[in-house]
């Protein structure tokens, strides 16, 4: 890659890790943090107080696409991150879960992954597209990675509304670096494909549905798993990151090999369906604990470095795939559709995961989790052998 395409490869995937920072920094503490406001006491509004973000996400990703299509990425992006901004601080000023979700709603508003994504295609030439494109979804696996770390030290330091500001900050230091520091890139004016043609492309379905099934479960996760690990260790949520730390970088190690071996010898379907089998497998483990009373907690720290394994490699594979599988002519289109799936799947998650545990028990998540899980298993399992690093993006080998 040219050093114009590493700086603006890199510095975009920065900005869109950004936004997902805004998401992912308060899944460790949110639904401990809540109980503390006004209607924290009910597992549904905290649920939806975590996945609201997705909703807006899902319904802004195809407009802000077709937007950045006609006027501009740069314009759209920074619109995007003023948004979330704005979000920020209104959900650090919050005095209830109600105004919470409010300020989430906002933060999801600026749904800027797919203008994103686009602007990267069109910073980078087509044998350097999907390096380029796993720089995003490895940023994104990072991303969730340094939060869950980070969350705990800086929620004990500077608390949520202090976490919410932080966000807010450093959205608006990336809309300086896009103003400044992307370079600009000229935009494809190539045929339009009409998105029914996009909805239909069966490959890309399955992806779309891989993407929604994979936030969906994470999120759902995370409206348990920081209640569940303070009530079997006994380690209170802002120490959790000594758990976090070593489990996540663990996975990152163990994580890579596959995936290298998998690119190199054009065996990235088995090691994709075995990734969501696996992530199945975690979903059985995690019901079955925590339907036992006397579970030991450190039985949910190796799922959790299990699940780590599972979704740092569909994380960081997926968003590549779909540049290299969408027709030449609509990888912005394929994008914002995968991009609008993924966002429903995090609202999915935290809705769905705050009233299976309000209202049937805590174990029930996993078993929706487990079910999603499983069709997506059978999805994939029929998929086409995915092409090698550095094949064209217009199709798959059989």
């Amino acid at each position: 890659m040219s050093r114009a395409e590493v700086r603006a490869s890199a510095s975009l995937a920065a900005i869109f890790a950004l936004r997902m920072l805004g998401l992912f920094l308060i899944l460790p503490v949110f639904a401990v943090y809540a109980h503390g406001l006004p209607g924290g006491d009910n597992a549904f509004l905290v649920g939806l107080a975590m996945g609201i973000y997705g909703l807006a996400q899902s319904l802004g990703q195809i407009p802000f696409g077709m937007a950045s299509d006609k006027y501009g990425r740069k314009r759209i992006i920074v619109i995007g991150l003023a948004l979330f901004a704005v979000g920020s601080f209104a959900a650090a000023a919050a005095d209830s879960v109600v105004w919470v979700a409010v300020g989430r709603a906002i933060q999801g508003a600026g749904a800027i992954s797919a203008a994103i994504t686009a602007f990267i295609a069109d910073s980078t030439r087509e044998e350097h597209r999907t390096k380029a494109m796993a720089m995003v979804g490895a940023s994104i696996g990072l991303t969730f990675a340094v939060s869950l770390v980070a969350a705990p030290v800086l929620f004990k330091h500077i608390g949520m509304g202090g976490i919410f500001s932080l966000t807010g900050v450093l959205s608006l230091l990336a809309i300086a670096a896009v103003i400044w520091m992307v370079p600009a890139a000229p935009m494809a004016r190539a045929r339009r494909v009409p998105l029914g043609e996009v909805l239909r492309h069966g490959e890309l379905m399955r992806l779309n549905a891989g993407v929604f099934t994979l936030h969906m479960s994470q999120l759902a996760m995370f409206v348990v798993l920081p209640g569940a690990l303070v009530q079997y260790s006994g380690i209170a949520v802002d120490e959790h990151w000594k758990i976090y730390l070593p489990v996540v970088l663990a996975s990152f190690v163990l994580m890579l090999p596959p995936v290298f071996v998998a690119e190199r010898h054009g065996r990235m379907k088995q090691v994709f369906v075995a990734s969501i089998a696996l992530l199945l497998l975690v979903q059985v483990g995690f019901w079955a604990a925590l339907s036992h009373p006397v579970t030991h907690w450190s039985v949910l720290v190796g799922l959790l470095f299990l699940f780590f394994v599972a979704f740092n490699i569909l994380e960081a594979s997926q968003p590549s795939l779909v540049s290299r599988i969408a027709p030449p002519e609509a990888k912005g289109t394929a994008l914002g559709v995968y991009n609008t799936l993924q966002a429903l799947g995090l609202f999915c998650g935290g809705a769905l995961g705050g009233w299976l545990k309000q209202n049937v028990g805590t174990s029930s998540v996993f078993v929706l989790s487990g079910l999603v899980t499983l069709s997506w298993l059978i999805i994939a399992a029929n998929m086409k052998n995915l092409p090698r690093r550095g094949a064209r993006a217009a199709g798959v080998t059989a």
